[in-house]
């Protein structure tokens, strides 16, 4: 998850200041949040000014000192930034950063914690590094992480109000026991939560009087068709019809093409049946959809590369300097594989492909959103009492639509806008508020926000309330190319996901259900390559791949889950 996020962050930053993190409903939930969520931030704001005036006027006349573990980003300098300025202004602290390259931050951060010299606070950016569930139950339990419940309830009015309109949230940050040991970085990024889509090459496909793929075997026709006929017309049988990594998250072929036979969710490969929790690689269909993906490999139709190779040289086929050669690239948003920037030649000819109807599904993989479980936001056992309390403050504060602006985004006239009445909003429906002020050319960076180390509160009604162009293949619009791509994949999802992204497992089982996780989801991809490349035979070595999967316990890692899951139903 943090490589994934990671990728996403670097690629989008550039277009639209709200892009580099990405929530945690499903569909339905998601509409039905999003009005509660806007309207508990909007009606919270006057709370949050009283609470800090309070706070500030108890406070003595010196700043609050306090160290902050954080993670160093390009183009931004975190203690000379302006909104550090800002807050230590507002909420009368200093901050002492203890910056680290992203490089190595999880060691480091673990290093800090088993030496017992850490700071008051960590506050991460959840797509570089944060605390694991594991991680946020181990040192709450120790007391090393000190739980924020009581903070909460007298000092953060909106991070309060938050929770209490929107379960999910509180589903997040709410530990088994009922302590709050840290908080997510809640950015409900739409085109995120659904990652594995696929992306064609529709001016080829016009050249070759062809439709839109609906099926699996429509798919499977106009691979052939770009493979055979030429469409780059450079007189070459040099194309390569479908491409994609390993690298990330969204980009493997298999799980896009998987879903026309069953879920998959391209993490744990777990379906839920009637609250029962299962695993898709076992399943008849999962065998018929290496079948088919088989086929394809053997038909030259997919680039072998796509199963080893890595972003960058992913990108070289999407790119290719003499002419056009990639039919289909698989990837949550085209700019993994081809450049957007102004004037690109290629960006514009790579569309989306709806899921595609199989023989007996068709699926959509759906993430929750990109909401990664477990704490990007701490405080230690060696916060003082008002360290704590200015800390809480803080991050109050980008729990309101400004305070996550100015925090994410940079400052408010310098970095971004209030929106004018002709100004039109990413969301259908949905009045803009936050307008993106462009860089200039040659202008230096304004180091005016903390970027992801402020991503804390950024719920969907937030996130569509932002300017975006409507030219959806000028840079300026990419945001909304990729919000109308997802709506052709919204609904897909199964009727039961099992929620892996806000399961909490029972703290004596953890380490023994991450050691079955890593073990059978390696098993799970390594087998499904040997399956389509024929170093193993789905007929003749199924039974053997399936009896493997038991015997690394697969039936007690779904014991485990499944009594994860009761409980969060409870």
């Amino acid at each position: 998850m943090k490589k994934r996020m990671g990728s996403i962050a670097a690629t989008l930053v550039t277009f639209s200041m709200i892009l580099a993190a990405c929530g945690g409903n499903n569909a339905a939930n998601n509409t039905s949040n999003s009005g509660a969520n806007n309207g508990a931030a909007s009606n919270t704001t006057n709370t949050t000014a009283a609470s800090n005036n309070a706070g500030n006027s108890e406070a003595s006349s010196d700043p609050v000192p306090v160290k902050v573990f954080t993670i160093q980003e390009s183009g931004i300098d975190l203690p000379t930034n302006k909104f550090t300025a800002f807050v230590e202004d507002k909420f009368k602290m200093k901050i002492d950063w203890e910056l680290n390259p992203s490089d190595g931050a999880k060691e480091k951060r673990q290093i800090s914690l088993a030496s017992g010299d850490y700071p008051d606070a960590y506050m991460l950016p959840a797509y570089i590094d944060q605390f694991s569930q594991a991680d946020v139950l181990k040192y709450g339990k120790q007391g090393v992480l000190l739980p924020l419940n009581d903070l909460i309830d007298q000092y953060a009015p909106n991070i309060k109000a938050a929770m209490e309109s929107n379960a999910d949230l509180k589903a997040f940050n709410t530990a088994p026991d009922g302590n709050i040991y840290g908080l997510v970085a809640y950015a409900q990024c739409f085109h995120c939560s659904y990652p594995n889509k696929m992306w064609l090459n529709t001016k080829w496909l016009d050249k070759l009087g062809l439709q839109m793929p609906k099926t699996t075997e429509d798919f499977k026709k106009v691979l052939e068709a770009f493979k055979t006929k030429d469409p780059n017309g450079n007189g070459k049988a040099d194309e390569v019809p479908l491409s994609g990594s390993t690298e990330d998250f969204g980009v493997r072929v298999i799980p896009y093409l998987m879903n026309g036979f069953v879920y998959d969710d391209d993490r744990n490969y777990l379906n839920l049946t009637g609250g029962k929790v299962e695993s898709a690689a076992i399943k008849p269909e999962w065998k018929e959809g290496l079948q088919y993906i088989k086929s394809l490999y053997d038909e030259k139709l997919i680039d072998p590369g796509a199963f080893t190779q890595n972003a960058e040289a992913f990108k070289k086929i999407g790119e290719n300097a003499d002419t056009q050669i990639l039919g289909a690239g698989a990837g949550m948003h085209p700019a993994i594989f081809v450049n957007i920037d102004k004037g690109n030649k290629y960006s514009a000819d790579y569309n989306p492909v709806p899921p595609l109807q199989g023989p007996h599904a068709q699926f959509a993989t759906h993430d929750g959103g990109g909401v990664a479980p477990g704490a990007k936001f701490v405080i230690t056992n060696k916060a003082s009492k008002e360290a704590q309390i200015a800390l809480i403050k803080l991050v109050d504060y980008m729990f309101t639509p400004e305070g996550q602006t100015n925090g994410a985004s940079g400052m408010e006239g310098i970095d971004w806008e209030k929106a004018g009445p002709n100004d039109v909003a990413l969301g259908e429906g949905v009045k803009a508020e936050f307008k993106p002020i462009p860089a200039k050319e040659g202008d230096a960076p304004h180091n005016a926000g903390w970027s992801g180390v402020a991503h804390f509160y950024m719920p969907k009604a937030y996130r569509d309330s932002f300017v975006q162009a409507t030219d959806i293949y000028d840079p300026s619009g990419y945001e909304r190319r990729l919000y109308n791509a997802t709506l052709l994949y919204q609904g897909h999802e199964p009727q039961e996901l099992f929620p892996a992204w806000s399961v909490w497992i029972d703290p004596s089982e953890t380490d023994e259900a991450s050691m079955l996780q890593t073990n059978i989801k390696n098993y799970i991809e390594q087998s499904a390559l040997q399956f389509i490349t024929g170093n193993k035979d789905l007929n003749k070595d199924w039974d053997a791949y399936v009896q493997g999967l038991k015997d690394l316990k697969l039936d007690r890692y779904l014991e485990i889950l499944q009594k994860a899951y009761d409980s969060s139903k409870k």
